[in-house]
């Protein structure tokens, strides 16, 4: 039975569900959709009612919510276990994805990210402003992650987690910021498990690279 997973190749949540199939070992194909373009697939809308990415599609299954699709995954196919057996470590790799989404997303991608990096290679408008004011914001998501970090291998233990897929997904886009990566390396165990986590194949085979630069 084909998998589908429908994304937009620059969303952090795309990468996201495409960590936890290449972690499973899980074999789809990628079905490209920019929530962002004028010519937005019309077929798309049955999948998501709210036009965001990214939706999997297993067979007549269509899921969308990146939480719910990298769980599905854990729980569907075979391959290493995603989520921690402890109640507790369960309940902290919870709080660290609820945590990255609702308070880093914003500052690391779109702020920091988007108008350091992204728009300056697409020709797109840059505001300082917005850029310094993520910085400032990302300082204490990183200082409250900081402090709920596992000191093992991983985010929230010894083993990978899915949590380590969501703040790794929006880190890899951020440290591409030299402000940036200077900020992230003023947090211990956040430098030590982003040292450990960059070098995991499945981040190199899901890196989307950067759009080329515009004049």
């Amino acid at each position: 039975m084909t998998i589908f997973l429908h994304g937009y190749r620059y969303s952090v949540y795309t990468r996201i569900a495409r960590l936890a199939l290449a972690e499973k070992g899980v074999t789809y194909e990628r079905v490209e959709v920019n929530p962002f373009a004028a010519d937005y697939p019309a077929n798309y809308l049955p999948l998501h009612p709210f036009r965001r990415v990214p939706t999997l599609v297993h067979g007549s299954f269509v899921l969308y919510e990146t939480g719910a699709i990298t769980r599905y995954v854990d729980r569907a196919f075979a391959g290493p276990i995603l989520q921690p057996a402890s109640p507790q470590a369960l309940a902290r790799m919870d709080q660290i994805i609820g945590v990255v989404d609702s308070y880093a997303y914003w500052p690391l991608v779109r702020q920091v990210f988007v108008h350091d990096v992204f728009r300056p290679r697409t020709g797109g408008e840059v505001d300082p402003a917005e850029r310094d004011k993520g910085l400032k914001e990302a300082t204490r998501v990183l200082w409250a992650l900081e402090a709920l970090a596992s000191d093992d291998a991983h985010l929230c233990g010894p083993d990978i987690s899915l949590a380590d897929f969501h703040l790794g997904a929006m880190v890899a886009y951020f440290v591409l910021s030299p402000r940036g990566a200077a900020l992230l390396a003023e947090y211990r165990r956040l430098a030590a498990w982003w040292r450990r986590f960059s070098a995991r194949a499945s981040l190199a085979a899901t890196d989307p690279g950067l759009p080329v630069t515009q004049p």
